[in-house]
């Protein structure tokens, strides 16, 4: 039967979080930086077709979400898929490499996010300052990730309340944006039926099969939708998360969905796609073409709080994380620590902020966006689907919260459309991201090998 709590992360950690909150964090750490960096690079790759791979985003995330609200709502604890792949596998057996596994890849993949919307910022701060010294972008980047740090070391209620604040500069931004292009442009928006389109090297005589196309793209758009589970990683700390908590994804998936979807098109009303395709910060440009210069450097400061908004949220979530393990016994200790009078995880989130400020230093974009959907797909969003089948045969359904309409189709077209994403990725970044796992895999059997425990623990 499903369970509130089996660890005592639900007796120290305080549930002060409702719906508007937990919907709030939901969707500014879903919007970042991603959609203003990533419109351009589908544009792209598919050219007049770009706006289906907004629509493919938003189908696989309502498709995963799914699982995540069925999950989330039946065990509501910190750490989100530490704790569900843990129990999914067996807690004494296969469970605790899982969970493993997943807080491990945290340790790298989380301050990647961390360090990709930093970088972004980074790159749109370039179009109110000038940053011509190699180091420059570096500083900006750097800098963001210690301000996060600063403005979430206090107690859970007044995080909340600071993500709405965030989560309405978000809506003015994207709102802003949609209505002007819906107004004010008169380019014609292309939305052809999905056909072999040039690749990004088209003027070399390069095609790509649609199939191909889209993968390459959706990984992109993908990007621009994580996070509708960040609730999952706050479950702990939700007020009667058997409802919030599905709530909260579907409210967030739906309507970042449908902003981008917005976004997309009244971008390309004002901004003939070819054009777009090649703007560096389109955001910019979409406002400049409108409203002149001054309005643009406005708009650009609002991408910027977007950006920093959604960091906000990321880097709460996955504080979480190596929390959730270390309290369960199953991570250095030291991550179990929690504020003497604020009541958060300061230790990880220090770690985890501090290692995001290293990885803004050193990557560059790019790289960094499909490197993070390599290294999670395997062991989170796939590990995750089917351990939720192994949880529904071991434990039944009849106290489940929540129940995912059509099973198992959603779960089965979840598995299908992560491998084909993970393969979209390229070689490079799936033999990385199975290198972290093996190296992963080979820490976890050391550490208990030397501890005694499963699997060599003595008969």
């Amino acid at each position: 039967m499903p369970t509130t709590s089996t660890t005592n992360s639900a007796d120290t950690l305080r549930r002060e979080l409702g719906l508007l909150q937990a919907t709030a964090l939901n969707m500014i750490d879903m919007v970042g930086i991603g959609p203003f960096v990533v419109l351009p690079l589908v544009m792209q790759l598919l050219g007049p077709c770009f706006l289906w791979a907004w629509v493919a985003g938003a189908v696989l995330s309502v498709i995963d979400g799914l699982i995540w609200s069925e999950l989330g709502a039946a065990y509501p604890e910190a750490g989100g898929s530490y704790r569900f792949l843990k129990l999914a596998y067996g807690e004494h057996t296969w469970g605790r490499l899982m969970s493993f596994l997943y807080v491990w890849q945290t340790l790298v993949q989380a301050p990647l996010v961390v360090a990709s919307g930093a970088i972004g910022f980074a790159q749109y701060f370039a179009y109110l300052v000038p940053l011509p010294e190699w180091w420059q972008p570096k500083l900006v980047s750097g800098t963001v990730v210690v301000l996060l740090v600063a403005l979430l070391y206090r107690r859970i209620g007044s995080v909340g309340k600071l993500g709405v604040a965030l989560w309405v500069g978000v809506l003015v931004l994207m709102v802003g944006l949609i209505g002007s292009g819906l107004l004010l442009g008169h380019e014609p928006v292309p939305f052809p039926p999905l056909t072999p389109v040039a690749a990004a090297d088209a003027a070399k005589g390069w095609f790509v099969l649609p199939a191909v196309a889209l993968g390459q793209a959706s990984v992109k758009t993908i990007y621009s939708y994580l996070g509708y589970y960040n609730v999952c990683h706050l479950g702990a700390e939700i007020r009667q998360p058997a409802r919030i908590i599905p709530r909260a994804i579907f409210l967030s998936i739906l309507g970042i969905a449908a902003l981008y979807l917005l976004l997309n098109y009244s971008v390309a009303r004002v901004l003939p796609w070819a054009e777009a395709a090649q703007s560096e910060f389109i955001v910019s440009t979409f406002v400049e073409r409108l409203f002149g210069h001054k309005a643009a450097l406005a708009a650009t400061a609002l991408v910027l709080w977007v950006a920093f908004a959604s960091l906000f949220a990321v880097l709460l979530g996955y504080s979480r994380i190596p929390y959730a393990a270390a309290a369960d016994g199953e991570f250095l200790p030291v991550f179990a620590r929690l504020h003497p009078t604020k009541h958060f995880p300061y230790v990880s989130l220090l770690v985890l902020g501090g290692a995001g400020f290293v990885f803004s230093l050193l990557f560059k974009l790019a790289a960094v966006i499909n490197a993070i959907l390599a290294m999670r797909i395997l062991v989170q969003f796939v590990g995750q689907a089917v351990g939720l089948v192994l949880l529904r045969r071991r434990r039944g359904t009849a106290g489940l919260p929540f129940r995912m309409p059509l099973y198992p189709l959603p779960v089965v077209a979840a598995v299908v459309v992560w491998l084909l994403v993970l393969w979209s990725t390229g070689w490079s970044f799936m033999l990385s991201g199975l290198a972290v796992i093996a190296l992963g895999a080979l820490v976890f059997l050391g550490i208990n090998r030397r501890q005694g425990r499963w699997p060599f623990e003595q008969r």
